[in-house]
């Protein structure tokens, strides 16, 4: 694939003119105030038959959007009784919080980590163990257009206070340093990890985003078609008479917006061929953020990105922050 979208010197200067709607931070409050009055105490459990000896790991149910139950993992060093740096992470696309041994560079990097499972997800790729318990009108398949009728209804709203709920969840547990906590995910994992450190902000020291998803609705849905923006753009081909109220629902939760409230260090990565995420939906996010911030450019990826290079950028940056 050959460049598409803007140049790196406009990247860099790139601002959406689409306008942050007027409550987007009372419906956001309200929201995880809600979540926070029906939660319930997390429950780690721990796996004695994960197969690993030097990870201890546990099977997490937390409370998530509406005091919904929600799967995750947690790991850590084997037999550690310190507080430590902690890394939250959130899954891409379809996937799901999978098995504990697909989760062990950053364990072996000396962390603990949280892999929270994706509602609703988990089929594609990973194994997903959460369902999602939302009003489930007419859809395209995949989950960009479920509830996407109403805020109060899209399927986003619940995955990102799941999100914001796994932060706190995190900061629950006796081994965790509830001031070196980090946030990190690739593509839908990234856009989460944006809403997190924004609907936590005060809570999270570090954020790490990479080729993020959810980010620049409008843009993304008329400049790419390949899955799963176009879920968005199919749908509207058919309900052509629900584009302004589609548009209304997808700003409430456009990273865009997420990330002018990221107080944190943060860490972004954008490949120049990614034909998934496009590179200017990444910029029109993270030009967004006011804190100390870095972003790694990958020239001639697509949406793998920097890949094992940028889990070693990651790592370091961990190291050294957290």
């Amino acid at each position: 694939m050959a460049w598409f979208d803007m140049p790196l010197e406009k990247l860099e200067v790139y601002r959406t003119p689409d306008e942050e709607p007027s409550d987007f931070g009372s419906f956001w409050e309200e929201t995880l105030a809600d979540a926070q009055r029906l939660s319930k105490p997390p429950v780690f459990e721990k796996v004695t038959d994960s197969g690993l000896k030097l990870v201890d790991v546990y099977d997490v149910t937390f409370s998530g959007y509406s005091g919904q139950a929600i799967k995750g993992w947690f790991l850590e060093p084997a037999g550690n009784t310190e507080e430590l740096p902690t890394v939250i992470r959130y899954i891409g696309y379809g996937g799901g919080r999978g098995l504990p041994l697909e989760h062990l560079d950053v364990v072996a990097a000396g962390f603990c980590y949280f892999v929270m499972d994706s509602r609703g997800q988990g089929a594609s790729s990973s194994i997903g163990q959460t369902p999602d318990k939302g009003p489930l009108p007419p859809q395209f398949a995949g989950v960009m257009t479920r509830g996407i009728e109403r805020k109060e209804d899209y399927y986003y709203r619940r995955l990102f206070t799941d999100a914001a709920m796994a932060v706190k969840c995190a900061r629950l547990h006796s081994h965790v340093d509830a001031d070196r906590i980090a946030v990190a995910g690739i593509s839908q994992g990234g856009g989460l990890a944006i809403g997190a450190a924004a609907l936590c902000a005060g809570q999270v020291k570090l954020l790490m985003a990479d080729v993020p998803f959810l980010c620049n609705f409008s843009r993304a849905i008329t400049i790419v078609d390949t899955l799963p923006y176009s879920e968005i753009a199919l749908y509207l081909k058919s309900q052509r008479g629900r584009v302004a109220e589609v548009y209304e629902t997808l700003s409430y939760f456009d990273g865009v917006h997420f990330a002018k409230r990221v107080t944190c260090r943060s860490l972004f990565s954008a490949a120049l061929m990614d034909t998934i995420c496009p590179p200017s939906t990444v910029f029109a996010a993270y030009n967004e953020i006011g804190a100390e911030k870095d972003i790694r450019v990958y020239p001639f990826n697509n949406h793998e990105g920097g890949g094992a290079d940028q889990a070693l950028e990651r790592l370091r940056l961990a190291q050294q922050f957290l």
